[in-house]
């Protein structure tokens, strides 16, 4: 029988699956480097938000110390990917600056 919170942690791998994948289409359809790396940046962390938040729930079903140290665990990977995140996606706008890459401009004619 599924309890309330496996259906609380399939929900919220649901979510992160659809966060991916929009972050996936968004990545398809921008039209340059620095606008794909806006989705690319966002939408895989919130996704990874979401995933790791059910992971640590899901760890937290049978509860003992040993799960609650593996759940704050989880949390802090979550904690360093937030950190990360951001930094990398500025150095590699910087990168594509300092390589002398335009951004996209709308032509008119």
């Amino acid at each position: 029988m599924i309890g309330i919170l496996n259906i609380f942690v399939i929900v919220l791998c649901l979510f992160s699956l659809l966060f991916y994948t929009g972050g996936a289409c968004g990545i398809i359809r921008m039209p340059d480097f620095y606008s794909r790396l806006h989705p690319a940046g966002q939408l895989d962390t919130l996704g990874l938000l979401l995933f790791i938040l059910a992971l640590a729930i899901y760890k937290l079903e049978h509860f003992c110390w040993e799960n609650v140290l593996i759940s704050l665990k989880i949390l802090l990977i979550l904690f360093f990917v937030f950190l990360s995140s951001p930094t990398a996606t500025h150095a590699i706008v910087d990168a594509g600056i300092r390589a002398g890459l335009l951004p996209w401009s709308k032509k008119e004619k």
